[in-house]
Formats: structure tokens, C-alpha cells, sequence
């Protein structure tokens, strides 16, 4: 729609567009298919997964009040808090105009700064030394979640901008830039904040971010053998993580001091044998295993539901990445496909840290399970980023962008999709 011929002026000459509608790039261009129906397969398996976190910490309050003295729903009452607050945060996220997120990324920026630095300077709990919460009173939440939420727009901003730029492959231009973020944030979340997992985390998530953009995989080699190498010379200078790999290697030669956790792990899910102990039975949460609720809720879980319910637990989870691949797949916008990229590594290696190190498989890592571990601050920063995919689900097309395609020049020129979508056959590029 335009404004009637005897209203317009020199400056009006562009359409009227809705903003709700299309996403940015560096050149101010638009470039998204129809909007149609979004991945509601995608809800679906979120909010599973959501039940299965709450039926989960309401079978384990009893326990865990017990162990905290505090009231029998305690737990059941702060987790559907949190799950509440994350339904908000899905809605927000999956309402913002796309066109915005990679306006607002200085603020965004700011956001994750201010929180890191009150995580550092505020005083913490006695219980927990470290610094990777902000407390106000009775509120308190992990300034890390903000990092990794922010992080992967900023970098989605940039990657494509280099792209459009033509030099993904320009090692100064592109490299440096990360090299430096990754620097200051390995400094702040695993040297001051104690949180190697984390940054673990954000790293494979600006990885596979510049590898789906083209950045070159020898490239990528060498860089992945210099962060290997800093891993290890963070590992080797703490006598903590050096205890913690020592336990992982060889975890039942102290089951009574630094391999405690990981032996209780084990116990609790050989206990569950092939259908569990059953919703209503536990005996890991009576304090046995360290942090029943949150690290080691896959542990408990497994002692309740058995192999059946790990493998269903873990095909659910396959369903939700499954979708945000697909989702990946059918984005044509550079710039949101390397968010739904960042988004899928975020939460898939936590899922994977999570789980493989309560069978043994990794060192344990205080990382959450997404959505099943109790804690606000990850359930709502996880819903939020599930619900800018959502979002982004509107506007797919039945044209995939891969690797090769962006390296030859940013065309749609994948193989297509047979999954008929409605309305998302024609992309369409508009100035913003």
C-alpha cells in the first residue's frame, strides 16, 4: 500500500511495509519467504518437555525439603513459576518483529554486560562462591544465560554481514573479531566465574555458527585446536577441574570424596534398571547425589523412569532438535538461519554434556538439562530463544540454503524441500 499520489513527498517513495514481517541484513535488504503456519511440532515437543520437568521436580520436592528444610511444594511451586516465566519469555520472543533483533543487538550487548558485571561485584552465597549470580533479596538468576542468548545474535549479525561483505573467508576480518569476544569471555565465565561448561557452550555454538556460514573448516581446524589447548591449560592451572577429569577417568577410586557425585550418579541410574523405581519412589534425592535437582537431574530420572523413560526422555529431545534443524534447513535469511544454528548448539551440547556425564560418558559440568533441570534463569532464557525458532518457523521456504550455497554466493540454490508449505514457495527481497 502507498500513500495517495498528492500526499506523497521526496521522502515518502517507499512502500508503507509491516515490520512484523520481514528480518535485516548489512545492506538494509529483506530476504524471507511468505509468511504461513509455524512449526507447531515444535511447540509440541517444547511443552513436553516443559511436563516432563515439572511432573519430575514435583515427584522429587518431598526430598529435596526435606534436605533444605524448607515447605514439601517448595520446589513444585518455584519450577512452575519458572516455567511460567519461560512461557512469557516464548511469547515475547515469538513476537518481536524479526526485523528488530539485529537493531537492538548494542542493547542487547549492554543487557549481558550489566548482568555479568552485578554477577561479579554483588556478594555472593556462602554456599555457592561463585560468581555467576545476580542476587536481589529473594530474586537471583545466572548472568551467563543472558551471554549465551546475546552472543549468538551478535555473532549471527556479524557472520552475515561478512558475508554479504564477501569476505567470510578473510581471516583478520572475521577471525579477530571472534578470537577477542571468545578471549574476554573465557577470562569472565571461566576464569573469574568458575564456569568452564558455559563457555564450553558458547564456543561450539560460534563454531558451527562460522562453519554453516563458510568460513573455511582448515581454518576452523586450527582454531579448535587452540581452544582445545587453552581447555587444557584451564584444566591443568585448577586443581578443581584437574580433580574432576582425574575423577572422570577413573571415577570409583573415590567414591567418598572428589569422585562422590559421579559414583551416587551411576548408582542412581543403574538403580532404575529397565522401567524405574516409579514416579512416586526415590532414593538418590535424599541427598545422596549432589544437586538432585539441577546438574544431576538426569540421574534421578533415570532412577525413577528406567532405560524405557531414558529413551523416551531422549527421543523427545531428538524430536525438538529435529525440528529446529528442519527449521534451519528452510530459512533463507542468512542471518536467522545462523541464529537457529546457535540456538540448536546451545541447547543440544548442554542436553549432551548433561546426559553423558551423568552415565560416565563426560567430566561432570555443572550445565543444566534444558527445560528439565530446575532454575529459572535457564528454563526462561531457553523458551525465549525457542521462541524467536518459532518465529522464525513462519517464515520458511521450500528452498535450503546450505554451506556450498552460501560459499558460492548467498543463493538459494539447495535442494528443495518436498514438504509443502503454504504460501512460503516465493522469497522476496525489500528495502527496509
Amino acid at each position: 500500500m502507498y500513500f495517495n499520489e498528492n500526499q506523497r513527498t521526496n521522502k515518502q517513495k517507499k512502500p508503507l511495509l509491516n515490520l512484523k514481517s520481514f528480518s535485516i541484513d548489512q545492506d538494509n535488504k529483506l530476504t524471507l519467504a511468505r509468511k504461513h503456519k509455524p512449526d507447531y511440532w515444535l511447540l509440541v515437543f517444547t511443552i513436553a518437555l516443559i511436563l516432563f520437568g515439572l511432573i519430575l521436580i514435583f515427584s522429587i520436592s518431598p526430598a529435596l525439603s526435606i534436605t533444605n528444610n524448607v515447605g514439601s511444594n517448595y520446589f513444585t511451586y518455584k519450577q512452575a513459576l519458572a516455567d511460567g516465566l519461560g512461557f512469557i519469555g516464548f511469547f515475547i520472543a515469538s513476537r518481536i518483529p524479526l526485523i528488530l533483533w539485529k537493531k537492538m543487538y548494542k542493547w542487547l550487548i549492554g543487557l549481558a554486560a550489566i548482568t555479568t558485571m552485578a554477577a561479579i561485584i554483588l556478594p555472593v552465597n556462602p554456599n555457592y562462591p561463585a560468581h555467576r549470580w545476580v542476587r536481589l533479596g529473594n530474586f537471583s538468576f545466572q548472568s551467563v544465560e543472558v551471554v549465551k542468548f546475546v552472543v549468538i545474535i551478535w555473532i549471527a549479525g556479524f557472520l552475515a554481514s561478512q558475508i554479504k561483505l564477501d569476505r567470510i573467508k578473510n581471516v583478520k576480518m572475521v577471525l579477530t573479531p571472534i578470537i577477542v569476544v571468545l578471549s574476554i569471555l573465557g577470562i569472565i565465565i571461566a576464569g573469574i566465574q568458575s564456569d568452564l561448561g558455559s563457555i564450553g557452550v558458547i564456543t561450539a555454538s560460534i563454531v558451527a555458527m562460522a562453519f554453516v556460514a563458510g568460513f573455511p573448516l582448515k581454518k576452523l581446524g586450527i582454531v579448535g585446536l587452540v581452544i582445545l589447548l587453552g581447555a587444557v591449560l584451564a584444566v591443568v592451572t585448577s586443581p578443581y577441574r584437574l580433580s574432576r577429569v582425574e575423577t572422570y577417568i577413573h571415577p570409583q577410586s573415590n567414591c567418598q570424596g572428589s569422585g562422590y557425585q559421579a559414583c551416587q550418579s551411576l548408582i542412581a541410574v543403574g538403580s532404575g534398571g529397565i522401567v524405574g523405581l516409579g514416579l512416586g519412589k526415590t532414593v538418590q534425592a535424599y541427598g545422596y547425589v549432589p544437586e538432585a535437582s539441577n546438574d544431576s537431574i538426569f540421574a534421578i530420572y533415570s532412577e525413577k523412569f528406567g532405560f524405557i523413560g531414558d529413551i523416551i526422555l531422549i527421543g523427545i529431545f531428538f524430536g525438538f532438535f529435529y525440528r529446529i534443524k528442519l527449521i534451519s534447513d528452510r530459512t533463507e535469511d542468512i542471518f536467522l538461519k545462523l541464529i537457529v544454528i546457535g540456538i540448536l548448539i546451545w541447547l543440544s551440547s548442554q542436553t549432551l554434556i548433561n546426559i553423558g556425564a551423568m552415565i560416565g560418558l563426560f567430566p561432570l559440568k555443572g550445565i543444566t538439562l534444558p527445560f528439565i533441570s530446575y532454575g529459572g534463569t535457564s528454563i526462561v532464557f531457553s523458551a525465549a530463544a525457542v521462541g524467536l525458532v518459532f518465529h522464525i518457523s513462519r517464515y520458511t521456504s521450500l528452498n535450503t540454503l546450505t554451506r556450498t550455497n552460501i560459499q558460492k554466493g548467498f543463493k538459494n540454490e539447495g535442494s528443495t524441500n518436498r514438504r509443502r508449505v503454504r504460501g512460503a514457495y516465493h522469497s522476496r527481497n525489500v528495502d527496509s
